[in-house]
């Protein structure tokens, strides 16, 4: 019983480090308020498909801290979201802007699902005309069958 207990608070204690709780002290609930929108629009860039107010990877730790301080000093969302692009570069932003360098990653998506659909249809075509082929042409069957009747009337010959 006793080492059930020992092991218990041991994997008590492992959760607890594993979870990092960020506690931060705003100093309004405005301040909060832009504190969670920004969180929420830039993207962590080692998970790429989570924001940095849901993601535990150290880098979004850090931006998080990063957003925490500059709120505190006073700064705007505008420059708090332009300094992280300059930092971090469009791919940050969850909505990058519509603009020449940044024309991929609007529509590098639809391409791709675009050569993805043109290479299955593709495939699914070749398969069809695999199928629908006959293994042996309609002249090989003629000469076959007349090989076949030459070898009738021979044979019937020799008996």
């Amino acid at each position: 019983m006793r080492s059930l207990l020992l092991i218990t608070a041991l994997l008590f204690s492992l959760l607890a480090q594993a979870t990092n709780i960020e506690v931060y002290d705003f100093d309004n609930d405005q301040q909060e308020r832009t504190y969670k929108e920004i969180t929420t629009e830039l993207r962590c860039l080692v998970c790429q498909n989570q924001d940095i107010a849901d993601s535990n990877a150290e880098l979004a730790q850090d931006m998080r801290h990063k957003v925490f301080k500059m709120l505190k000093q006073g700064k705007e969302k505008r420059e708090i979201i332009d300094f992280m692009v300059k930092r971090y570069g469009d791919f940050v932003l969850y909505k990058p802007p519509f603009e020449g360098r940044t024309l991929i990653l609007w529509i590098g998506p639809f391409i791709l699902f675009v050569l993805a659909v043109w290479l299955m249809l593709r495939a699914i075509r070749k398969a069809r005309e695999r199928d629908q082929k006959p293994a042996i042409e309609s002249t090989q069957l003629d000469q076959a069958h007349h090989l076949l009747e030459d070898d009738d009337t021979q044979s019937g010959n020799q008996e």
